[in-house]
């Protein structure tokens, strides 16, 4: 198990020490420092930010991207970023505007499909949905990378020392609900620049 503060310095004012959960019903992600983006596609594409601000203009390559699907009626939720070389997300050339024909969308939910919602499945069915929606992927959109279980201390570790943000580990059975959730565990990694701009 991880230690009781997940990282060196203990919790900042108001953050209570978090533990990255090691048991196998648990799915880890890798946070990437970036603009939760939610994909609405109906008659046509709209990518919408956490507070409901219409970003399509902003990043029609995205757009562009989700109107290649086969399906025509889908909404997934995502971190749109801008990815280094060395793979790590890149928040200031994201948020200067001078990259935007860079910006990829990292994929981690589906909410509906085809007409049908699908937010009171278990998220492992609704990672199985949205891996088969991104099968062939198109530039642009990918399936964000995500660990089952044991492994989430470690990769914490790994992730803290490639210098990503944090890890968001998620149970595997539970549905989709908007805000906080007892069953998301956000483990900070307290020496990226993203706890600075919090602060």
């Amino acid at each position: 198990m991880a230690s009781r503060c997940a990282w060196p310095g203990g919790a900042l004012p108001g953050d209570p020490c978090k533990q990255v959960p090691s048991e196998p019903d648990w799915i880890q992600e890798v946070k990437h420092d970036g603009y939760r983006m939610v994909i609405r596609e109906n008659d046509r594409v709209r990518l919408l930010s956490r507070n409901g601000t219409d970003w399509t203009k902003r990043y029609p390559w995205i757009a562009e991207a989700a109107l290649k699907k086969r399906q025509k009626h889908f909404v997934i939720d995502g971190e749109a970023v801008i990815l280094g070389v060395d793979g790590v997300s890149e928040f200031n050339g994201l948020h200067s505007r001078k990259h935007e024909h860079e910006v990829q969308l990292y994929a981690s939910d589906i909410l509906a499909i085809d007409g049908d919602d699908l937010r009171d499945l278990p998220l492992h069915l609704r990672k199985t949905n949205l891996e088969r929606l991104l099968a062939r992927r198109p530039d642009r959109i990918t399936v964000a990378p995500f660990e089952h279980g044991e492994i989430g201390p470690e990769l914490f570790r790994a992730a803290c020392r490639m210098g990503l943000e944090d890890l968001v580990s998620k149970h595997r059975d539970r549905p989709y609900r908007g805000g906080r959730q007892k069953h998301w565990i956000k483990v900070k990694n307290r020496r990226h620049p993203a706890m600075d701009r919090e602060l």
